[in-house]
């Protein structure tokens, strides 16, 4: 982004901010940051099955944007594209929950693929290998993995959902009930948040973002250089340089650590 459209964007924002009825600023606003609405409804679009609409994401994004826009705080010092993006992939994750987009001839796949599976297990008295299932079905290995990966849709549920019903003011809810597997251990999360403080201290702004977007976010260079308005190259360069930095400077303190 070169520093004539910032100083644009940055006049809009602030104009905007004095009066956030005025559509034509907010509009401006939209268009601009749209391209990370796309950008992000393709890559969440590039792990569903077929059938799933690439427009219903970029609609859900683009109300995403339009929340985050209107709750963007200037006086944060977070970029907006920092801040923004979250909030864009959590409405299209939103949107996913609450629509049945599993279309009809994946469920009609998953609904073969069980009773080829019950057929089997039935016969030989052991869960079938994919092997036997595939062949059960006439189909090669590759078209199983295929119809197994879309069958698979189907296990996507709103966590909205209601569970059951009690007597309280609030019924249970599939969020309510599902087992949390990936949740991290508190301790884990203080001693990530420690090492992380150690790793960055000392660097500016921008340097602090490519560590903790390459490192904690798992964004690539690409992503980062976009996030930033700076050159992919230029990540690559500024990410060599942190890195030798940060190499110096631990082998120096290796002592605290023995």
């Amino acid at each position: 982004m070169t520093t004539k459209v910032k100083d644009d964007i940055q006049a809009v924002w602030t104009e905007y901010k004095k009066d956030q009825m005025d559509q034509v600023l907010r509009n401006k606003l939209m268009v601009h940051y749209f391209p990370l609405v796309r950008f992000n409804a393709d890559r969440v679009w590039a792990k569903l099955p077929d059938g799933v609409d690439l427009n219903d994401l970029i609609s859900a994004g683009v109300f995403g944007l339009m929340d985050a826009i209107e709750a963007f705080d200037l006086e944060r010092g977070v970029k907006f594209e920092t801040y923004c993006v979250p909030r864009i992939r959590g409405a299209m994750l939103d949107e996913l929950r609450t629509m049945d987009w599993v279309p009809r001839l994946v469920r009609s796949k998953a609904s073969k693929l069980e009773a080829a599976r019950k057929t089997l297990e039935a016969r030989h008295g052991r869960p079938p290998t994919d092997v036997e299932l595939a062949a059960e079905m006439e189909l090669s290995i590759d078209e199983f993995d295929k119809l197994k990966t879309e069958a698979n849709a189907v296990n996507l549920v709103s966590l909205n959902k209601k569970w059951y019903e009690t007597d309280s003011y609030k019924d249970v809810s599939e969020v309510d009930v599902i087992e949390d597997s990936k949740g991290e251990d508190p301790t884990l999360g203080i001693q990530k948040r420690d090492v992380m403080k150690l790793v960055t201290k000392g660097l500016n702004r921008n340097e602090r973002l490519i560590i903790i977007l390459y490192y904690y976010e798992e964004l690539t260079m690409k992503d980062i250089g976009q996030t930033l308005g700076l050159s992919e190259s230029r990540v690559s360069q500024m990410h060599s340089s942190i890195v030798t930095r940060l190499k110096d400077q631990l082998r120096r303190r290796r002592p605290e650590f023995a």
